[in-house]
């Protein structure tokens, strides 16, 4: 992880004194930090709009299809971020999809509002992830203690349920608040100039080096205030403590209020399934692509599962240490590695890729262009995702049932594998969930560390779409869709049983 940051520093001092002064004070930086927060605090706001009452209804009602609308909750994951802000861009316009198929004439969305709606849309799924096994970890028995005290609902909820809830929240937020900082394909689509698309531009046009060393140190202070704020916040243990046993929620009736629920989650996943699937749809009919592009999918899907799965389980096994170094062994050390596994997610993916490149050629050349040091470089960069539900998890697990364990004569792996590990399973399940859809998406890594002739799905999707090939590119898009999909499906699958 220092990798990156001495990189970035060596590049930033790169220049005169007379320039770094320029550089540092450049009235455009100021414009770019309220840009950048401005789009951070629109995304979160839409994204707990979205996935709060997701998770509230799969885990807390009595609704109907809830496995099924769990897997659709987690489906906009599976695509691209470019894709949705195509989609949207597409959507509106004289020679727009929807004025082609019924005359009607919207504007064409972008800036800041098209950017927020794009990235709300695909980043959701992280926080309702986050938030569904929070919800369905905790103990029934809080709120019945609470309820025969003379609590009111709210009441309860205020003072039981959302505490216990914050450290999903938290995390699932700080993920996304570091998504947008460092995502550059939605805002660029949507031409919103935030932190990440500055660096984007400077490293891929102007390729100055300098300034956007500096734009990245801009943006990682930025990420550290927001990880700085979250261990502020989530410090209290909320693990139950006393004698009985533990119990699951139990579904509370919607009655009248389902009226109200499904014309919700059919505009949620209209907007972000429905929308994305149709504009592909719209490609492939509109001017389907030769024959031999639906020949290449296969090869090429292999290719991206083939690394992303290894990265998604890489990550978990990294996050797995940290999070109980952290949670069980709270010290300045533990805080220092808790903090330093946010650093590769914070910074941006094109600023971290070039400063692997940097180091595989200066002290590792074996590793420069090869499939390891792609695999790599996206546990690094995705730690930050498996480490939140892991983490949440461990939160509720009491330290007790480890001692017991222990003075029952089970050493540190029987314990792990017997007591703690069924209670992690839904947490480390989350995690290897979004870090697999991350990698398989994922596009400025694989650009500058992919081997040579290595193509995925996200690469060919990109180019193609950027070239104007968009139905060429509709068959590697629509694999990237379904195949996630299936995955995330037969992971919640295996979680339930």
């Amino acid at each position: 992880m220092l990798v990156p940051l001495a990189y970035l520093g060596l590049r930033a001092f790169e220049a005169d004194s007379a320039t770094l002064v320029d550089l540092v004070f450049r009235p455009r930086n100021l414009q770019l930090l309220i840009n950048t927060l401005s789009l951070a605090a629109g995304v979160v706001a839409l994204t707990t709009l979205m996935a709060f009452p997701l998770a509230w209804l799969v885990t807390r009602t009595d609704i109907r299809f809830r496995k099924t609308l769990t897997i659709l909750g987690v489906i906009p994951l599976a695509v691209p971020g470019y894709v949705m802000a195509y989609a949207l861009i597409g959507l509106g316009g004289n020679y727009g999809v929807l004025a082609q198929l019924t005359g009607l004439q919207l504007p064409r969305l972008q800036g800041y509002w098209g950017a927020t709606l794009a990235l709300s849309l695909y980043t959701f799924p992280y926080l309702f992830l986050n938030l569904r096994a929070a919800l369905a970890g905790l103990d029934g028995n809080l709120e019945e203690s609470a309820r025969s005290l003379g609590y009111t609902q709210g009441e309860i909820f205020r003072r039981v349920t959302l505490p216990h809830l914050m450290p999903a929240l938290m995390a699932g937020w700080l993920v996304i608040t570091l998504y947008v900082l460092g995502d550059f394909g939605a805002v660029a689509l949507m031409r919103y100039e935030a932190f990440s698309y500055a660096i984007y531009t400077q490293y891929s046009g102007a390729f100055d080096r300098v300034y956007a060393a500096w734009l990245a140190l801009m943006l990682l202070a930025l990420a550290a205030c927001f990880v700085m704020l979250d261990s502020l916040v989530v410090k209290r243990k909320l693990a139950r403590i006393g004698t009985g046993v533990a119990r699951p929620m139990t579904p509370q009736p919607l009655g009248r209020a389902r009226f109200l629920a499904w014309p919700y989650l059919v505009a949620l996943f209209t907007a972000s399934i429905g929308l994305p699937v149709m504009i592909l749809a719209y490609w492939l009919l509109l001017a389907p692509p030769d024959l031999s592009f639906f020949a290449r999918v296969p090869g090429t899907l292999l290719r991206s599962a083939g690394a992303a799965l290894p990265a998604a389980l890489l990550a978990a096994a990294f996050a797995l240490p940290v999070a109980f170094l952290t949670v069980r062994y709270r010290s300045p050390f533990a805080t220092l590695v808790e903090r330093s596994a946010y650093i590769g997610y914070a910074i941006p993916p094109l600023a971290l890729a070039l400063a692997m490149v940097f180091f595989s050629l200066r002290t590792a050349p074996f590793l420069y262009q090869t499939l390891a040091m792609l695999i790599i470089t996206w546990a690094m960069a995705s730690l930050a995702l498996a480490l939140g539900p892991i983490r949440s998890a461990l939160l509720q697990t009491r330290p007790s049932m480890e001692e017991a364990a222990h003075s029952l004569g089970h050493g540190p792996i029987s314990t792990f594998i017997h007591v703690i590990f069924p209670r992690l399973r839904r947490g480390i399940l989350a995690g290897v969930v979004l870090v697999f859809v991350l990698c398989m998406k994922e596009l400025p890594i694989t650009f500058l560390l992919a081997p040579t002739g290595y193509t995925t799905l996200a690469v060919t999707v990109f180019t193609r779409t950027s070239e104007g090939m968009l139905a060429e590119a509709a068959p590697f898009a629509a694999a990237i869709v379904v195949f996630s999909s299936l995955s995330v499906g037969l992971l919640l699958t295996k979680e339930g049983k």
